[in-house]
């Protein structure tokens, strides 16, 4: 091969070479498909979201997109909220679909609502087909002390202007439990929560329960109502044991003083005896004075023991009569 083959060779390749290089830094075919949907874009502006580290088809293609229905919204809209972090994309078939639905919603708004971590299509979606939100059983205790289950489904639709900063699904369930609770607690017996169940929806309607929320409450309806326990009786039950509990506490507590008492008396009637034993004790030591002194003579001390053994045999005579009685009994 001669040199001017491997001169022309080489040409060829680098230029190949810088062809491909330059088609890969420049959209090309992006470029050509925005121009034949009606988007007029620059090459340069292209290839300057290359250097700004923008993906050019992740906001030429939305902007396709946008233009075919027929939205008024520029290249730097979407540039900035894609470089700030949003879903391009979801937020331009955001707009188109509340713009098919005559819903009022401007680029900004939707952007917001993105860069807020809220799904913007789906509550757009939502605006239109609203959604039906189902409660767990809520229980609550009618003044009968009857305790009264209500599931209740809440049919609830986005609203777009509170859906930065409002409140989500779970303070919707939270405030209609808040008022099935209290419209059950209200009414005077369980059987009138049976007879009328949309008397609780109703009740619960008229709260305002969608305030600083991002729905709006179009029905609520009460889909199942059970009884529960008789909390009522449950409850008097609990209160009587407790009360005979205290009952019983006390009178164990008077038994003990009784008990008490009664050993303190016995103490004293012993204290008693052994002071009777001790004054009895005394009667031979003043008698024996008494004989040695001379103030009694021998015959008053046989006397004595004469009237002594008589009381002794008139005190066991007794004794076996009273026990003949019982005996005969």
């Amino acid at each position: 091969m001669d040199q001017g083959t491997l001169t022309i060779l080489l040409i060829a390749a680098a230029v190949i070479v810088v062809l491909a290089i330059f088609f890969t830094f420049v959209p090309i075919m992006l470029w050509i498909s925005a121009l034949s949907s009606g988007v007029k874009i620059g090459i340069f502006t292209l290839v300057g979201m290359r250097l700004r580290r923008v993906i050019p088809r992740r906001v030429i293609n939305p902007l396709i997109k946008a233009v075919k229905a027929g939205l008024s919204i520029n290249t730097n809209q979407l540039e900035s909220h894609y470089l700030a972090g949003g879903n391009v994309d979801r937020v331009v078939n955001a707009l188109i679909a509340a713009h098919r639905a005559n819903i009022e919603l401007t680029f900004e708004r939707c952007a917001a609502i993105d860069l807020a971590g809220r799904n913007v299509l789906e509550a757009v979606q939502m605006s239109v087909n609203p959604k039906v939100i189902e409660s767990p059983f809520i229980a609550g205790v009618a003044m009968d002390g009857i305790e009264v289950k209500a599931k209740a489904r809440i049919t609830v639709r986005a609203n777009i202007d509170r859906l930065v900063g409002g409140a989500g699904e779970d303070t919707i369930i939270a405030r209609v439990g808040e008022g099935v609770v209290s419209t059950i607690g209200s009414s005077d017996s369980h059987k009138k929560v049976l007879e009328n169940p949309d008397m609780i929806s109703q009740t619960v309607l008229t709260k305002g329960l969608d305030a600083g929320t991002a729905f709006e409450i179009l029905s609520i309806d009460i889909a199942d109502v059970d009884i529960g326990k008789n909390i009522g009786a449950h409850l008097q039950t609990e209160q009587a044991e407790a009360d005979k509990n205290i009952a019983q506490a006390k009178a164990e507590e008077r038994r003990a003083m009784a008990v008490a008492q009664e050993q303190e008396m016995t103490a004293r009637v012993e204290e008693m005896r052994a002071k009777v034993v001790e004054a009895e004790a005394e009667v031979p030591q003043a008698m024996a004075a008494a004989l040695k002194e001379g103030n009694m003579g021998v015959m008053d001390y046989m006397n004595y023991n004469n009237i002594k053994a008589d009381t002794e045999m008139r005190h066991s005579v007794g004794d076996m009569n009273e026990g003949q009685n019982k005996k005969d009994k």
